[in-house]
């Protein structure tokens, strides 16, 4: 069972709907997914709201091991994406030697705000925890009490690691940065990540690989209407 948490923002439900079904469809085996929804999460996120933090889940996301019970592997993945590839393809890239696993971008964003007026903000190591692969049992430090007491850098800098070299890599088809990496052919990516905005919003409808999102939200869609 390929266990995938996955952020969410209720003004960006149509996000993780259309990301869910791009996952279902192309997966080769059962999938698990599980909304990263405050509201569902009760007493286990309890720190204030950053006026740095873009969505819900900027701090639940490092959640994921201690609800995976710290045993096995689970997959983390923001919601403002979109699932070009069977997941089982990712999913057998666990690497027994690492804590967790990312794709290690070197994002500099040049612009000031993102999606819905967000403050863009840079720091190393930025978006490295948008997709982590988290080998649980290695991950012990991240209770609820580190989650909800330490600063964003430590946890999205992975700083409750002991060592830097308990991060594996994993490749860059796993995490395409739309408008930001060079384009590629959709048959050469895995994964789209449209972080600085998507189309679901007006003010970035026209953004890179938009057509893709469209056309999976369109096949959602008619698969839930009912036949004649």
């Amino acid at each position: 069972m390929i266990r995938i948490f996955i952020g969410y923002d209720p003004r960006e439900a149509v996000a993780f709907n259309v990301l869910q079904h791009s996952i279902l469809r192309r997966a080769g085996g059962p999938v698990a997914i599980v909304p990263l929804a405050l509201s569902q999460l009760g007493g286990l996120m309890w720190r204030e709201r950053n006026p740095l933090q873009s969505t819900d889940f900027s701090f639940s996301r490092f959640l994921t091991p201690f609800l995976s019970g710290f045993e096995g592997w689970s997959l983390f993945i923001d919601c403002d994406m979109l699932v070009l590839d069977d997941v089982a393809r990712l999913w057998d890239l666990r690497d027994d030697r690492a804590a967790v696993q990312v794709v290690k971008h070197d994002h500099r964003p040049v612009e000031d705000t993102k999606f819905l007026g967000a403050v863009q903000t840079r720091y190393e190591k930025k978006n490295w925890s948008s997709v982590m692969l988290f080998n649980n049992a290695r991950c012990r430090a991240l209770t609820p009490e580190a989650v909800n007491t330490a600063s964003g850098l430590e946890l999205h800098q992975f700083k409750w690691l002991e060592d830097e070299s308990l991060i594996g890599e994993l490749p860059r088809r796993w995490g395409h940065l739309v408008d930001y990496d060079p384009p590629a052919p959709a048959r050469d990516l895995s994964l789209l990540h449209y972080t600085i905005g998507g189309p679901y919003f007006d003010d970035y409808r026209d953004c890179g690989y938009a057509d893709l999102w469209f056309a999976e939200r369109d096949a959602m869609l008619a698969c839930a209407r009912p036949t004649k």
